[in-house]
């Protein structure tokens, strides 16, 4: 994968060109149920990002607490050991998770433009960076982790008709949404400390684009949120699978 990063373009190019034919040939057919597959993969995924998160975080708290912010965004050391293996792991997990898509095709839901492009974009930036070991990926594998723990146990609930708050699913949009911040955030302070001269393991291009990618979620999923919780006027019930935002 670190030498072969640029697949995971092709991989998108194909996941997208996929989907149009997908909805093309389910025109005429009738909608798949698939709640049972559903619900099992939600949970596969919620286990899997809450053991990447409890994996993951103790490298965190520690590096904060002993080294400080700076260490935690310029200092690369996280690619080996534990930390390593599910930053690794979590690169990898991007292409399982197109999967989602597929669901949403073969159910016949609407399909909206912040699900596949979060998809799509999220692989190409997740190998890119692995590619340069670029060391605030800690933070954007962590983040993503924890926000898709809490994301993935909501949806299994769901996909199982558990009666479920409305306060839940805005809850987490919001923590979707402050991913994005804190991910702006982060880059920021990575190109602060470069520009004053520190020794900080993050490409001016990855800054760019991770900087640009995050902003671009951050206004896709705000005029979700506006959407599905702020708007007076009556609305298109979106469906639960297109909020997924797998990040940074």
């Amino acid at each position: 994968m670190n030498k072969w990063w640029w697949l995971s373009i092709v991989y998108s190019i194909i996941y997208v060109g996929l989907i149009y034919y997908g909805r093309s040939l389910m025109e005429k057919r009738e909608r798949y149920e698939l709640r049972l597959p559903l619900i099992l993969w939600n949970i596969s995924l919620a286990l899997f990002s809450i053991f990447g998160m409890i994996r993951s975080l103790p490298e965190m708290i520690y590096a904060l607490d002993k080294k400080g912010l700076q260490y935690t965004i310029c200092n690369n050391s996280n690619i080996y050991g534990v930390s390593g293996f599910w930053i690794t792991i979590f690169c990898i997990s991007k292409v399982p998770e197109l999967i989602d898509t597929l669901f949403i095709v073969l159910r016949k839901q609407k399909l909206i433009f912040l699900h596949w492009f979060h998809h799509a974009t999220v692989l190409i930036y997740a190998w890119y960076s692995y590619h340069d070991w670029t060391a605030s990926g800690r933070w954007f594998a962590l983040m993503n982790y924890s926000v898709h723990a809490l994301m993935y146990t909501y949806y299994a609930f769901r996909a199982m008709k558990c009666p479920i708050p409305k306060w839940m699913q805005v809850t987490v949009t919001v923590f979707q949404l402050s991913q994005m911040v804190v991910g702006c955030f982060v880059n920021y302070k990575a190109y602060v400390y470069k520009q004053n001269g520190a020794s900080c393991a993050v490409t001016y291009a990855n800054i760019f684009w991770s900087f640009v990618m995050y902003a671009i979620y951050f206004g896709l999923f705000l005029h979700f949120f506006c959407v599905s919780y702020l708007s007076k006027k009556p609305v298109t019930k979106v469906n639960d699978e297109n909020e997924r935002k797998k990040n940074k």
